[in-house]
């Protein structure tokens, strides 16, 4: 009577798995081995970050020529980041390939693209009291704590019979394209600090010192805020699509 032999193979610890995983990159010779070993993934993600900067440079173009086209473009570019960030995962699933080096470059083409831009976009239409450029500081501050959090925390996240997390801890940070819609449409009213526009929505609010002075900020500045309170929140469970 044939006996079976219970496998004797150990389960890789999660260490274990990180080094295997960074065998491919610290193998590898050659000043480009890096480009070599990324995944068809890993350029759809860095297209995201792309995206991200190229607004942030049409921002700054826009600050310097007042061409109302850069100001668009720098208003759709995060836009286009979103595409690749919703496909780089679709393509790896595709391929069946994954590396850890793609969700290192997932989360810091985010924060280009969700945090620094949609904040220097606000900036450029008019938030550029001191107190707004610490509201928006503390924005892409936040975003970049909330996406550590993600990265360090994902694999303890409940997770459905497929492998996939239910549900998001805070407002992950591609929500702030909610943001750049709403700044679009403030622009498209002309309710901006920008030559020939009307202010900003709700004016602002002095909490000391006189006016015009350090001590002003923009009420919609609350909205950043707020949306960074969020985005760093424990509590606040949003549902994966």
């Amino acid at each position: 009577m044939a006996t079976q032999r219970k496998s004797s193979v150990t389960p890789k610890t999660e260490p274990e798995r990180k080094a295997e995983a960074l065998a491919q990159y610290n193998d590898t010779e050659g000043h480009f081995s890096l480009v070599r070993n990324f995944r068809l993934a890993d350029l759809v993600t860095i297209m995201n970050g792309f995206c991200g900067s190229f607004s942030i440079f049409s921002s700054a173009r826009y600050l310097i020529s007042h061409d109302e086209s850069e100001l668009y473009a720098a208003l759709a570019f995060p836009l286009a980041g979103l595409m690749f960030d919703f496909f780089d995962g679709k393509v790896a699933r595709w391929r069946q390939s994954s590396s850890l080096l793609g969700q290192e470059l997932d989360s810091l083409a985010d924060l280009i693209s969700f945090g620094v831009a949609p904040a220097l976009l606000a900036f450029t239409i008019g938030f550029r009291t001191p107190l707004d450029q610490v509201v928006l500081t503390v924005f892409i501050c936040c975003g970049l704590a909330r996406l550590a959090r993600f990265n360090a925390t994902v694999a303890s996240v409940p997770k459905d019979r497929t492998g996939k997390s239910k549900y998001f801890e805070g407002l992950p940070i591609p929500s702030s394209l909610t943001l750049v819609g709403l700044m679009t449409y403030w622009v498209r009213q002309g309710w901006t600090g920008l030559p020939g526009g009307q202010g900003l929505p709700l004016g602002v609010i002095q909490l000391w010192g006189k006016p015009g002075g350090s001590g002003e900020v923009h009420t919609a500045a609350i909205v950043f805020g707020c949306w960074a309170a969020a985005m760093v929140s424990k509590t606040l469970h949003v549902p994966k699509p």
